[in-house]
């Protein structure tokens, strides 16, 4: 067996791989139960194109396939975040009851935390102290 056959075979596995997590992936965009999974899958969507892309950048050599890969990771990046403020601003009224709890649990860790006050540091005294003599005999 030569290496061009092992690799033939081995792309052709992740092809068929890669197909059947798409159409899985796809069922659950379609069917979903909330919004949160619809969101999951569609990230995972992201990846398993940025597979197919790479896989076509082997199998071709053509290395600019690769770039475009590293595009789709950043914009998928981006668009799952967004997704993610749009869910957490909803605050949890679509879904099977127990999530709404999910979601005030959510937004009250994003919260920001209030800043304690604090009293201002002590300057160092200056003078004739300890350190001062040491510094001064230097």
């Amino acid at each position: 067996m030569t290496a061009q056959m092992v690799l033939s075979f081995s792309i052709w596995l992740a092809l068929v791989v890669l197909c059947v997590s798409f159409l899985m992936t796809v069922w659950r965009v379609i069917k979903g139960p909330t919004l949160p999974d619809r969101v999951v899958a569609l990230d995972m969507l992201t990846g398993i194109v940025i597979g197919f892309i790479a896989l076509i950048a082997i199998r071709t050599g053509f290395t600019l396939y690769i770039d475009i890969a590293i595009s789709l990771g950043l914009v998928g990046f981006l668009a799952t975040v967004a997704f993610a403020r749009f869910v957490l601003s909803r605050g949890g009224r679509e879904g099977p009851p127990g999530e709404t709890a999910k979601a005030e649990m959510i937004k009250a860790l994003a919260a920001p935390v209030p800043e304690t006050r604090r009293s201002p540091r002590k300057k160092p005294a200056t003078g004739t102290g300890p350190a001062v003599r040491r510094k001064a005999k230097k």
